[in-house]
């Protein structure tokens, strides 16, 4: 039986990948895509996730969540993702319009009409799914995880101690990670790690196929952000999240009481894991540490192939 899933996105290179990956997998139900602001604008991530689908030729309900953060102003990444937020590929304006209904309440829809818990993956800040929560606390009865990009045991990529979807919306956070739903947190611990190098581009390009090819040209973008930064390959973030839900067993983790930094002068963002349980707390978050990157790649690959 298929699992059903919500994506919650800002897409972003790694979040177009994550969301082929997704849609083409045979073992998840994607009920809906919902948008938040993040690596850019709501109107630029919300253009770019019907941009991505219409060019793939995926059919869903896309709905448009929250401009900015619950408690903070937005602070966007175009230095990574460029102005566009997915600069790169040529992809034409979208043929679909997306939902009248706001993000949260189509969520709050699916999650409470299904008959089997719904699986939820954000791979931009957790400003929807916190207002989600918040607003209505009921669904987190009918939600089977929250498999999601953000966070790190160790160190952060946007300041020394945070992961930018945490920093962007650490209240959010907060509040998905004391919500008491099972978190399988894919952090940069593992994303750094589920690397590819600039050849392997090449074997997306190599498959022919539009979307295969717009896979490759949207990695050539990433890798030049990459290289400058001392990078040898293009951390793929966001599909680690998808790809937990459809193969768990390629990755290797342990479950920590995790705990988000909210108002520290350094450490603002930050994912604090309770490395030796000094906090007496149970373990409430499953930490992605490794990943069978070989699998991995062959995964993506398959995917954009399915397209064609």
């Amino acid at each position: 039986m298929k699992k059903p899933v919500i994506i919650d996105c800002d897409p972003g290179h790694d979040d177009a990948i994550a969301l082929l990956l997704a849609f083409a997998s045979p073992k998840l139900d994607i009920k809906a895509v919902t948008v938040t602001g993040g690596n850019q604008t709501l109107e630029k991530t919300l253009r770019n996730t019907k941009r991505v689908l219409s060019f793939a030729g995926i059919k869903t309900r896309v709905a448009k969540g929250a401009d900015k953060p619950m408690m903070r102003e937005l602070e966007i990444a175009p230095q990574v993702h460029g102005e566009s937020g997915l600069d790169g590929p040529y992809l034409p304006e979208a043929d679909f319009e997306e939902e009248d209904m706001p993000a949260v309440e189509l969520m709050r829809q699916i999650i409470m009409e299904s008959d089997q818990k719904v699986t939820l993956i954000p791979t931009g800040p957790l400003t929807n799914v916190g207002i989600l929560f918040s607003l209505y606390p009921e669904v987190k009865e009918n939600i089977e995880m929250v498999s999601l990009m953000g966070g790190a045991a160790i160190g952060g990529n946007w300041t020394a101690a945070a992961e930018f979807n945490i920093l962007v919306d650490p209240e959010a956070a907060h509040i998905v990670f004391e919500s008491g739903v099972p978190i399988v947190m894919a952090g940069l611990d593992v994303t750094h790690k589920a690397l590819i190098y600039d050849e392997e581009a090449e074997l997306f390009r190599n498959q022919g196929g539009k979307v295969s090819v717009m896979v490759a040209e949207l990695l050539d973008f990433f890798f030049q952000f990459h290289q400058v930064g001392g990078y040898e390959g293009s951390p793929v973030h966001d599909p680690c999240a998808v790809a937990y839900v459809i193969d768990p067993d390629m990755f290797e983790s342990k479950k920590y009481a995790v705990e988000i930094e909210t108002d520290g002068e350094f450490s603002t963002g930050a994912t604090v894991v309770d490395w030796f349980g000094r906090s007496g707390k149970e373990p409430n978050v499953e930490v992605l540490f490794d990943i069978d990157r070989t699998k991995f790649i062959n995964m993506l690959l398959d995917a954009t192939a399915s397209y064609e």
